[in-house]
């Protein structure tokens, strides 16, 4: 059957609003006067507002709300979504019709303080909140930075060893290059002019001469790089780098995971003690830099 027997116009219960809020005015049934309820429709539930009509006249027995299809809205519903369409609101066995006012019909006058408030709230909350925030912040990122840099320097310790120690090998090897360079110019000169001529000789320089460009060929196959003598010892550099850090049990990519995580933290400090930075998102602070 029908959860009421009485239907009551619209105008027993209005719906206006003051200072950007709701105000419901309904007739409470035992005291016969007219009451005001003030929700807030983005945190008060249906259910929270017909707790408070039931405590301000404590002979309703019965407070509930029905859509204007007859099924009953959930008490978790948030006014805001109540407040969308019309409604019937059942107090014990009377049922009003309630027409919500439209959005639009609020003036600009209301819609223009309410934004006023809101920013006002938001300065509030910056003044009151964003020191304590960015103490607190600049606080765990000093932790964190001391953390990482006392993790970081055994490793700091032995890569500074390991580096020493592979510099020095590729320094030699760079050595000894030049010294087989140099013995080779000077056999070539030795046999050319004083055991064999010039006829003997010239084709021997000519196949060592295509024998390294041939070398030098073959180290572009492998690495996909030209022979360039800077990047020839680099590379060179890092495998003796990495040959001598496993065997001393170094790991790299932990320790590439410190320095990165080093230089975010330092980077987030640095943006935290930024005054110009202080208000604004992380995104905006990305497109300014």
């Amino acid at each position: 059957g029908a959860p009421y027997s009485t239907l009551v116009p619209s105008d027993e219960v209005t719906i206006n609003y003051r200072h950007g809020l709701p105000v419901i005015t309904l007739t409470l049934p035992t005291r016969s006067e007219r009451c005001q309820f003030t929700v807030k429709p983005v945190v008060t539930t249906v259910g929270a507002f017909l707790q408070d009509v039931q405590r301000e006249d404590k002979g309703i027995e019965r407070a509930e709300v029905f859509a204007t299809d007859g099924s009953k809205v959930s008490d978790a519903t948030l006014m805001e979504v109540l407040l969308m369409n019309d409604f019937k609101l059942v107090v014990n066995n009377t049922a009003y019709s309630v027409s919500p006012p439209a959005k639009e019909m609020l003036s600009s006058e209301h819609a223009t303080e309410m934004e006023d408030i809101k920013s006002l709230v938001h300065r509030l909350f910056v003044a009151l909140h964003l020191e304590d925030h960015q103490i607190r912040k600049e606080r765990e990122l000093l932790q964190k930075l001391d953390h990482l840099k006392e993790e970081l320097l055994p490793l700091e310790q032995m890569k500074a060893r390991i580096t020493d120690r592979a510099d020095a090998k590729t320094s030699r090897l760079l050595w000894v290059g030049l010294a087989l360079m140099s013995t080779q110019g000077g056999a070539l000169a030795w046999l050319t002019w004083w055991v064999y001529s010039w006829d003997i000789m010239e084709p021997v320089t000519y196949f060592i001469t295509y024998g390294s460009a041939m070398a030098f060929y073959a180290y572009f196959v492998l690495t996909k790089q030209d022979y360039i003598y800077p990047d020839a010892k680099d590379r060179q550099f890092l495998h003796y780098f990495y040959q001598k850090s496993k065997k001393q049990h170094f790991n790299v990519e932990r320790y590439n995971k410190l320095k990165e995580d080093l230089a975010e933290a330092e980077e987030s400090l640095r943006r935290l003690r930024q005054p110009l930075h202080l208000r604004l998102p992380i995104q905006e602070i990305n497109d300014k830099d």
